[in-house]
């Protein structure tokens, strides 16, 4: 057999082998030199070109807002929302415009628009309108701003439909521009206390201007998320970037029947004596809760409203609720006691040439009074004359004894721009050989009215002094970040025994005194009244008067202050001014929060067995059928909502499923659940009306895309 023959079939060489590796080598050599090759190709020399490329299939990114959060009163009612406002706009440089079509009557375009722009706005004629749009496609416009009003969702939604406009964004070159206008559920409620925003938008945010909403900015805000265009075939697709994150929900100590009560009290009073302004503030003995504030200020002849924030803003002297203070310092350090005689005279008393005169001078003063009675009649002279006495050679022991009784604590106010309380001190250069007696009735120092209403507060509650706080805790999508509970500033300002004595001179203030026009048939109270003149240019025009107390005095509850300013009309008096004002609050405030035991009171021949209910929150809905003592299957429901249908006499209930990332059914519910359902789940809402909600723009069960905003509708 040939050689030829015996290596038939057999393996490739060693040689062959290596040889064929070889070439693979070199063709993954190529492969990888051109890979390279091209590689730094793309990415230096034809750089540019595939930027121009890349800018051409998608847009710059933009931010989009997040959605401010809400600010709540103490129950839970929505007092500041936002709410989406629109203006139009015309891209004349859109891809798809077509300025034939435009011009064109029969296709829909000018005149038609014009027509439907001028019946919906009534800004502008039909011919106006055809005019301006004509105007707008001559200047070739990007950013052609069609009218200069603003419109809420429901009217884009019609507009959006006009002839030409419904072509689309790309074809007719109709676009908005979303601003978020801050509403307030509830008027003048508060309004300088909650505060309001910028109209503008800094960075992608809505701005606080004061009050909470400027306070808490950083938290109401969010953060703003990021969108772009992008071209896919022939038309442009919106792609979310970054999702914005919602602001935290605020929940604010306001009570809003207590709110209502005391802002109409201290308006109607304000229109009575035509003064400059007023305040009023409610505070919570115990927790220190802000429950009502309100500070109203003369815009024009019978017009008041809310402008700057007195109570916590104004360094004024506030009169003779300050003699309350200087008493409880002169009893502490035992320089006098109740029952001591002080001669007042005919109500004038000479120190140091000046003339200090108690407000009867003019029917003879009071003469012989005790210590007591010195407050109970507010006598200038009879508390002057016990702190220079106990403190003229020594005023700086005076000072000291206010500083002890917290005059001076820091209150940490939590809205911007809150005033301190300022108390001279011998060796300023303010202090003068006067201003010992002058400061015992209250002049010559600058107290803020919410420090007045903190220190009185502090005698409400057994001496122990506590921060006002206006804010119970900050949310996020209905959980508590972060709560705030009361803040002890002094556990006791003086002793028992003269807060005791103290308390007594307040109630008889009320009872015998100068607040007798306070005294009530309905609830007990006591306090002190105040009144001060106004300092202008060397001499005095017009009054500051208050009354600072509380009620019920022998179990106190509430602290208030009212402070009103210039009165034009009636004699100045802090009983009956500013205490007819406190009076008023106080008795409202009492009866409202009397509760009957409906057992006791016989049935209604119209009563309604089964009342109608709302959809809505399964344990509130539990919690007032049971108090009404009505059976349901209520137990057996495991969601956090339901759905209440009445049938032949007898109450069914449903379970209503809210399921993550779809748009919840709100229909039948009221407007505090159907508002915290949709926005918990990314939603912005807009609502109009009240009582029940009877139809929502998005339809239940629809995918929810954060951010879009949800008409809803209520009707009673």
């Amino acid at each position: 057999m040939s050689e030829a023959e015996n290596n038939k079939g057999k393996m490739p060489g060693n040689n062959q082998i290596l040889g064929r590796y070889a070439i693979v080598l070199a063709l993954l050599s190529l492969v990888i030199i051109g890979i390279v090759f091209f590689t730094f190709k793309v990415a230096f020399k034809e750089k540019g070109q595939w930027e121009k490329l890349e800018q051409g299939l998608q847009k710059p990114s933009t931010q989009i807002n997040a959605a401010r959060g809400n600010i709540y009163s103490a129950e839970g009612k929505l007092m500041a929302t936002n709410v989406p406002y629109y203006y139009l706009y015309i891209d004349f440089k859109a891809e798809g415009f077509n300025v034939d079509t435009f011009l064109n009557s029969k296709t829909n375009g000018i005149d038609s628009l014009s027509h439907y722009l001028s019946k919906k706005l009534k800004d502008r004629t039909p011919a106006g309108y055809k005019a301006h749009l004509k105007a707008g496609l001559k200047s070739k416009s990007r950013e052609f701003e069609v009218s200069k009003k603003r419109v809420t969702y429901l009217d884009l939604k019609d507009i959006s439909r006009f002839p030409y406009f419904r072509r689309g964004r790309n074809r007719s070159g109709f676009y908005t521009k979303e601003i978020v206008s801050r509403q307030k559920l509830f008027g003048s409620l508060a309004s300088r206390t909650i505060g309001d925003i910028r109209t503008e938008f800094y960075d992608g945010y809505s701005k606080g201007r004061h009050g909470l909403e400027l306070q808490y900015d950083s938290l109401l805000r969010g953060e703003t998320g990021l969108r772009t265009l992008v071209k896919v075939g022939t038309g442009w697709t919106n792609v979310i970037l970054e999702d914005p994150v919602s602001g935290y929900d605020i929940h604010t100590t306001i009570d809003i029947q207590i709110q209502d009560f005391t802002e109409k009290a201290l308006s109607d009073k304000l229109k009575e004596i035509d003064a400059e302004s007023g305040t009023a503030v409610i505070m919570d003995v115990h927790t220190g809760e802000i429950k009502a504030i309100s500070n109203l200020t003369r815009i024009r002849s019978g017009v008041y409203a809310e402008i700057k924030n007195h109570a916590i803003a104004d360094e004024i002297e506030p009169g003779s609720t300050f003699k309350v203070a200087s008493m409880m310092v002169a009893l502490e350090d035992k320089v006098c006691s109740p029952d001591e005689i002080v001669d007042t005279g005919n109500g004038v008393y000479t120190y140091m040439r000046n003339n200090i005169v108690d407000h009867n001078a003019n029917k003879g003063g009071y003469h012989q009074i005790t210590v007591a009675q010195s407050i109970w009649y507010s006598s200038n002279i009879g508390v002057a004359k016990v702190i220079l006495r106990g403190y003229g050679q020594d005023p700086q022991k005076f000072v000291d004894g206010l500083s002890r009784i917290g005059l001076e604590e820091d209150l940490k106010i939590e809205i911007p721009g809150a005033g301190r309380a300022k108390i001279r001190k011998p060796g300023d250069r303010q202090w003068s050989k006067t201003t010992l007696p002058w400061m015992s009735f209250g002049y010559e120092v600058q107290i803020p009215p919410i420090y007045t209403l903190a220190f009185f507060n502090a005698i409400a509650n057994d001496g122990k002094m506590i921060r006002p706080i206006f804010v119970k805790e900050i949310c996020e999508d209905g959980k508590t970040v972060e709560r705030f509970t009361t803040e002890v500033i002094r556990s006791a300002i003086c002793s028992r025994e003269t807060l005791d004595l103290i308390k007594d001179m307040l109630v008889n203030v009320v009872e015998k005194g100068t607040g007798s026009p306070v005294h009530s048939d309905v609830v007990s109270i006591a306090g002190k009244t105040g009144t001060s003149q106004i300092a202008v240019g060397g001499g005095f025009q017009s009054h500051n008067v208050s009354f600072c107390g509380y009620f019920p005095a022998e179990k106190p509850q509430y602290t208030g202050i009212v402070v009103v300013r210039r009165p034009r009309i009636g004699y100045p008096s802090g009983g009956t001014m500013s205490g007819g004002v406190f009076k008023t609050i106080a008795e409202k405030v009492y009866s409202h929060q009397v509760k009957l035991d409906i057992r006791t009171i016989d049935n209604d021949s119209a009563k309604v067995e089964i009342p109608e209910v709302k959809n809505g929150d399964t344990k509130s809905l539990k919690f007032v059928l049971n108090e009404l003592n009505i059976k349901t299957k209520l137990d057996q429901i495991s969601t956090d909502y339901v759905l209440g249908e009445q049938n032949n006499n007898a109450l069914e209930v449903k379970e209503l499923n809210v399921q993550k990332g779809l748009v919840p059914r709100v229909i039948g519910m009221g407007a505090k659940d159907a508002v915290y359902l949709l926005e918990n789940s990314g939603l912005r809402v807009n609502f109009s009306g009240k009582g029940k909600v009877i139809s929502q723009s998005i339809a239940p069960g629809q995918r929810v895309t954060k951010g879009q905003t949800v008409l809803i509708v209520l009707k009673d």
